[in-house]
């Protein structure tokens, strides 16, 4: 009797063992059906990081002006605006306008540098209401850290 008793206690364990694998079976096909239905719940978490857009209904609000900042890019509205829109926005989002803050001779050096290796198309008379634009509403910030030092009389430590 002892040799039917393992086998008995065997076959009772790998029951176990089915009845365990069938339950979590179970619980992933629930897991897998909730997730097709509500595929959107799910994938609504929302970060810091993420950018909310205006929906635009009607071609009139492409142009739509709040608070003094374009709705559709987020560039403040000062003379020039529609000529950055038109010719810097068709290559990449205003956010990389706003966020390479420059001097007039950096912006023009970008300029220059899209034209020879991006295809940037020449700007004529646009170029200078651009970069007026650019310098006038996204200048310099002042830098978080201090100057490079210069001009310093060094001096050896003694031992």
């Amino acid at each position: 009797m002892d040799k039917q008793q393992k086998i008995r206690r065997q076959i009772k364990a790998i029951y176990k063992l089915l009845v365990i694998a069938f339950a979590l079976f179970v619980v992933i096909g629930v897991f897998m059906v909730y997730a097709i239905y509500n595929h959107e719940t799910l994938l609504s978490t929302k970060t810091s990081s993420v950018t909310e857009y205006a929906i635009i209904d009607s071609e009139e609000d492409l142009d739509k002006i709040e608070n003094g900042i374009h709705v559709r890019t987020g560039l403040v509205d000062a003379a020039g605006l529609m000529e950055v829109v038109n010719n810097c926005t068709n290559c990449h989002s205003a956010q990389l306008v706003t966020q390479n803050r420059m001097d007039k001779e950096s912006w023009l050096a970008t300029i220059r540098w899209m034209q020879e290796t991006q295809n940037l198309w020449d700007l004529g008379k646009n170029e200078e209401i651009i970069i007026d634009y650019l310098v006038t509403n996204y200048p310099p910030r002042k830098k978080g850290r201090r100057a490079t030092l210069t001009d310093i009389d060094w001096y050896e430590l003694e031992e």
